[in-house]
């Protein structure tokens, strides 16, 4: 019995990987020896070649063609056990072994015996000598064992397995090889001549080749599948984030990067944000640790969920959270243009309330965007809004020389930052997470930023010095006032002048007249048709001059010549 693969491969995941990979061995294979037997018999046809010998080699051609077709139908269909797809491929792989071998005993006595004839005319060439027949034997096997290591090198290089497994199935060919040497060694019908020119000695040095040859033949094999062993290994090992295995990157931000995983032993749908190596500094790794603590504090159904936190033994910081289905308010309007008042009114209360809750124990978000506000469906509800990110959180009483936010220190994204985070970043408080989001608020209903420009410089000095166009005039057509009335007081530059607090923005928002309705039917259609090109966890990236998370020395730029 050959060696089991991995204990990995015992997963679901893995058996499937396994069937999937010996599948494509037999359908290389197929296509390779196919080709071959489809070769050799044109070439029976087109020489006449002496029938007696040629058809049972045609013959086990045709079975290792049969054994490579097997290996591919038995694997290509539904979920196989490991049992099976391995009993499969050590079955499939040594008899097509025995057939080639068989195969290349008969082509061998096919040589020996135009030798022996002096069947010059039909191999196109002068009489053979019969002293030429250990050549032929030798070049024959070894022939043939060079063509029959392609098999196992593909094998070994394709099919996930333990290095024992691969030696043990490929030093089996060796048995066929062996008693092939041996017992094909007398040729078929040799006159006296022949065999007096080929000598016992000299058997037993054919028999020290095809060792010595298929020996390297199976420490290549080796090699490779050790080789490949140890990297599928490595990967693995490099994906796996405590209980967490990561699956598919969806996302990479100044923070972190984002993968979809999967717990060991838990279905639930997780994400996973990891800080890469190259950004673990020192105050890079207490402000992700910081994040995740602060944003494990929140509970409100419209922010991030976290589940769980951890270190991996290389020292790499990670966080497990809820995995949302849908996009970007930045996707939705890069897909679908300017939203309905109505649905800019359910989103951004959801967006109000969730930073009520963080604004009421002493948080700041600070880099409010559409990028960070994920409309996902949940719990059988549509158009569900989720504040993401909170990287750049601050707290009230967060002294000033802590180094995490720096007075000082421009934070946050230049198209949506408010007035007091460029003038003097000391001032920035819960009214500021307002300007954002009526910044955000702009965005969905007019489909256009607040303020656009060619610089960040610019960007900057609209949000310091520059009114705001009218949601109804850049638009031209009419928005409902009250909803219109209240954007514009979050993007007020004085502070004083915005809602107080996100209750009061919540509450402004539902009170808005005329704004139209945007119920479930409508939020069913609207996924109905934009759906598919949204889902599953699609992240785009933002190209717009600003869009990106930002974190500025102010102090540096004033001493800058």
């Amino acid at each position: 019995m050959i060696a089991p693969t991995t204990a990995a491969v015992d997963t679901p995941d893995g058996i499937a990987f396994l069937q999937q990979r010996v599948a494509l061995v037999g359908k290389v294979l197929t296509l390779v020896f196919g080709l071959g037997y489809s070769f050799a018999g044109v070439m029976w046809l087109a020489q006449d070649q002496p029938g007696h010998l040629y058809r049972p080699a045609l013959t086990l051609g045709a079975v290792a063609v049969g054994c490579s077709v097997a290996m591919w139908l038995l694997c290509r269909g539904g979920p196989r056990s490991r049992r099976f797809v391995e009993t499969v491929e050590t079955t499939t792989l040594l008899l097509a072994s025995v057939a080639v071998v068989l195969m290349g005993r008969y082509l061998n006595l096919l040589l020996l015996d135009a030798i022996s004839d002096g069947s010059s005319e039909q191999w196109g060439g002068e009489k053979l000598f019969p002293q030429l027949a250990m050549l032929v034997q030798q070049d024959v096997c070894a022939s043939l064992m060079l063509g029959f290591m392609f098999p196992f090198a593909l094998r070994a290089a394709l099919v996930p397995s333990t290095v024992r497994r691969t030696f043990l199935l490929t030093f089996a060919v060796l048995i066929p090889l062996l008693a092939v040497s041996a017992l094909g060694y007398v040729p078929f019908e040799a006159d006296r001549a022949l065999r007096d020119a080929t000598p016992i000695s000299r058997q037993w040095m054919l028999v020290t080749r095809v060792v010595v040859w298929w020996t390297f033949a199976t420490m290549v094999c080796t090699a490779i599948s050790k080789t490949i062993h140890n990297l599928r290994r490595e990967v693995k090992q490099a994906m796996q984030m405590g209980q967490y295995t990561l699956e598919l990157k969806l996302g990479e931000g100044g923070m972190g990067v984002v993968y979809r995983a999967r717990h060991a032993l838990m279905r639930r749908p997780t994400a996973i944000k990891l800080l890469p190596p190259d950004k673990a500094g020192e105050s890079s790794l207490a402000r992700f640790e910081r994040e995740v603590q602060l944003t494990a504090q929140l509970t409100h159904p419209n922010t991030i969920t976290i589940f769980d936190y951890g270190r991996t033994p290389e020292g790499v910081l990670y966080y497990a959270m809820e995995l949302l289905d849908g996009a970007t308010l930045e996707a939705v309007v890069e897909l679908d243009g300017a939203q309905p008042p109505a649905r800019v009114v359910r989103l951004l209360s959801m967006v109000a309330g969730a930073l009520a809750e963080a604004h009421d124990i002493g948080l700041i978000h600070r880099d409010i965007k559409p990028a960070n506000i994920f409309l996902c469906e949940q719990g059988g509800e549509l158009d569900i809004a989720k504040v993401l990110d909170f990287g750049l959180v601050k707290t009230v009483e967060e002294p000033a020389d802590s180094g995490l936010t720096q007075d000082g220190t421009l934070t946050g994204t230049p198209l949506y930052m408010p007035p007091e985070a460029l003038a003097d970043p000391s001032k920035v408080d819960a009214r500021s997470d307002l300007y954002s989001v009526g910044a955000v608020g702009y965005f969905l209903l007019t489909g256009t930023h607040v303020f656009d420009g060619k610089t960040v410089v610019e960007v900057c000095g609209h949000h310091l010095h520059t009114p705001p166009t009218p949601p109804s005039k850049r638009l031209g057509k009419t928005v409902p006032p009250d909803l219109e009335a209240l954007i514009l007081r979050c993007l007020e530059k004085d502070a004083a002048e915005r809602p107080q607090n996100a209750r009061e923005l919540e509450q402004g928002l539902l009170a808005c007249q005329n704004v139209g309705t945007w119920e479930r039917e409508q939020a069913a259609d609207w996924w109905g048709k934009h759906g598919d090109t949204l889902r599953p966890n699609r992240q785009l990236t933002p190209s717009d001059i600003g869009s990106h998370t930002m974190a500025i020395d102010l102090a540096r730029d004033r001493k800058a010549p």
